[in-house]
């Protein structure tokens, strides 16, 4: 009968669970079949192997230590719940304590199981129930009818399956089984026969040590009567014999002794000696066959490895290969059982970032990546990608190695030279004038004209407008924000300059400005042609319009959050880091400093107030900076203490009492879009 005949015109039958025979040694030279149940991998493995015993307590040891978050979407939760039940399971174990267990249960048996105190609604307490006490009651559907909870073959109670979902009071969690529907296999399964064996060589050498060391041999004793025939011991007699041998010769006092055999006794050795055994060498070759079914690197174990180079390297791949997995099959069993009660969109996510383990490696991927864009092989955001981070607007170009301009930003010419030449404050007002007579504003061509419709379009997404249009420059197609050019002059119209204020930049200014270029022409990082061209307006100390003043606040406003990163303070590795060296293009915390008193100034001449405090609710419309003018939209969230992630982007904003943190739906004209954004208070105007 071929696979596929027996699921074709047959009645299903009901599933019933057997279990195969392990080979185990309980001698060494004769093998005997024995089911290997919970209780016998607990004793025999778990109770008295010190490989497998130590194997389960590494991996559980270090998976249950490894934080565990709550998310509501995207935005991790301080408070919650869920987070209680997890921090206190019930009123015996901590969450540490409660995930040891587990762990070991699924290691030990294949099978773990956890329990709510309620069938529905929220519940209060988590319990772990020992495997052995579990029986699956299932018929011919692969989904049980019901959980058994017995213990001594008496029911205790009965948890109930939903057919349809699989739902129910109790979680399994499992280790998969080819041979079983139901229950899980064991590791030790795997590795019963290596067990029974590194234990049987312990126990022999053991007994080897009790004897003395006397290895296995026979006396041959053959007494003859009178008439030279051989003569039988009696039972007393031959007890007599063993008795006196037993006290002269064995013990450990006695190993090494010579043994002097009078009249008819012959010596004849048995078997291997211990050292044509080699029983050492046995253990280790069990032992690492032990390490091996758990996913343990030897070297963890105390056994001698040349796999890895090091104990950093056993134990990154002890996380890599066997605990990350494992904490992704319980991350995600948890979110199928536990998250579903609450409301929203609430989750749990092991927190892998914050195992010492994986930073070494982290470090190296961020070198690697960091170098790859520094070598113009991979973009930004490709970079972004690999490190587990959000993309981000105008970063999707290549970067030039001896500049790291992007490519669509460089003219046709290779020469270094004029790549490396400053921007003069001749050739910006030129510009500008030039672009006041073809739009009348004062649109900057190096962030609001681009080469291609999906930068174009991530641009709209910042500054308050959907869409792109198309223009003509020196006969070449290009791309701007927004569906029409109306639209867009509309938008930029707030930033232009206002009055006749006099906008000077300060010496500490221009050293920063000086030393962001030097900086970036040394480190081949950090900042773009924008910022280069920023640090020579500031260093040429001309007059700043309105419209760069509102650009440089808002550079910095965005990009405040890159002082927390690694590298940004002297003596930290990595400093200066490109974040530091950007900041250093656009003027330092000298350049920060100003730019907001003269934001203040060109409000004031406006006319507008700053938001206060408690000026702001949800549902008010504002308004607020950005590099391509004013934008607009509507407040959907505050958070007045603490911290308030921006969807959809790596950016956190720190709230506090004086100064709400809030995310904004961004409107294009009086219609909303899907974009949100990020700001506090003091950037915001309420319309």
């Amino acid at each position: 009968m071929g696979l596929f005949d027996r699921f074709i015109g047959k009645k299903a039958q009901p599933f019933i669970r057997k279990e195969a025979p392990t080979v185990i040694i309980n001698k060494l030279n004769s093998y005997t079949g024995k089911n290997r149940k919970y209780k016998e991998f607990s004793r025999d493995g778990y109770e008295q192997n010190s490989i497998a015993y130590r194997s389960i307590n590494l991996i559980s040891n270090n998976a249950s230590a490894v934080k565990i978050n709550v998310y509501s979407g995207d935005d991790k939760l301080e408070n919650h719940e869920l987070i209680s039940l997890l921090n206190r399971p019930n009123p015996l174990q901590s969450q540490v304590e409660f995930f040891h267990s587990m762990i070991s249960y699924l290691l030990i048996s294949g099978n773990s199981y956890m329990l709510r105190d309620k069938e529905f609604g929220i519940p209060k307490e988590l319990y772990l129930l020992r495997p052995d006490r579990i029986e699956i009651k299932a018929s011919s559907s692969l989904i049980p009818d019901y959980y058994c909870y017995k213990i001594d073959n008496k029911i205790i109670s009965e948890y109930p399956v939903d057919k349809f979902t699989g739902a129910s009071q109790i979680k399994h969690v499992k280790l998969w089984n080819p041979l079983d529907d139901f229950y899980g296999l064991s590791p030790m399964s795997a590795g019963a026969y290596n067990i029974d064996q590194h234990n049987m060589a312990g126990l022999h050498n053991v007994s080897l040590l009790k004897n003395g060391c006397t290895p296995s041999a026979m006396l041959k004793f053959q007494p003859k009567d009178e008439t030279g025939m051989t003569a039988t011991l009696s039972d007393d007699q031959r007890a007599a014999v063993l008795n006196d041998l037993e006290s002269r010769f064995s013990s450990v006092n006695n190993s090494g002794r010579p043994m002097l055999l009078e009249g008819d006794f012959d010596y004849v050795q048995m078997g291997l000696n211990p050292k044509d055994m080699d029983f050492l060498e046995l253990m280790n070759m069990s032992a690492r066959e032990i390490a091996l079914c758990f996913g343990v690197p030897a070297q963890l174990v105390g056994l001698s490895d040349t796999t890895y180079a090091n104990v950093a390297e056993a134990r990154l791949s002890l996380y890599e290969e066997t605990i990350i997995p494992l904490l992704n099959r319980i991350e995600s069993d948890l979110n199928e059982w536990l998250s579903p009660l609450y409301d929203g969109d609430i989750s749990v996510r092991y927190d892998v970032d914050s195992i010492p383990a994986m930073q070494e490696k982290r470090r190296k991927v961020y070198e690697n990546v960091s170098q790859g864009v520094s070598n113009g092989i991979i973009t930004r955001n490709e970079a972004r990608e690999r490190l587990g981070l959000e993309p981000i607007d105008g970063a999707d170009s290549l970067l030039v190695p001896s500049n790291l301009f992007p490519l669509g930003e460089v003219n046709d010419s290779t020469d270094e030279e004029d790549n490396d030449t400053p921007v003069d404050s001749e050739g910006n007002a030129k510009y500008d004038q030039e672009m006041e007579m073809a739009y009348g504003t004062k649109a900057m061509l190096e962030e609001d004209v681009f080469d291609n419709e999906q930068e174009a379009e991530a641009r709209s997404e910042e500054i308050g407008c959907v869409g792109s249009h198309t223009m003509d420059k020196e006969g070449q197609e290009v791309f701007m924000p927004c569906n029409t050019h109306e639209e867009y002059d509309s938008l930029i119209e707030g930033s232009k300059a206002v009055s006749d204020l006099k906008f000077t930049v300060t010496s500490g200014m221009k050293t920063e400005a000086r030393k962001g270029l030097d900086w970036r022409k040394e480190f081949k990082r950090g900042g773009t042609s924008v910022g280069v061209t920023r640090a020579n307006q500031i260093i040429s100390g001309d007059n700043m319009s309105a419209d760069t003043i509102l650009r440089m606040y808002s550079f910095f406003s965005r990009h405040e959050v890159d002082k927390q990163g690694q590298g940004y303070n002297a003596g930290e590795k990595g400093y200066p880091s490109a974040g530091r060296i950007a900041w250093a293009l656009w003027g330092g915390n000298s350049g920060f400093s100003w730019s907001k008193v003269q934001r203040n100034k060109i409000m004031k001449e406006r006319g507008e107030e700053k938001a206060e405090a408690d000026a702001l609710k949800v549902g008010d419309m504002v308004s607020w900076d950005s590099s391509g003018g004013r934008a607009k939209g509507k407040i959907t969230k505050i958070v007045r203490t603490g911290k308030l992630p921006v969807p959809k982007t790596s950016l956190t904003l720190n709230a506090s009492e004086d100064n709400p943190a809030s995310l904004i739906r961004v409107y294009s004209g009086n219609e909303p879009t899907d974009i949100i954004v990020g700001h506090r208070f003091a950037t915001l105007r309420k319309l």
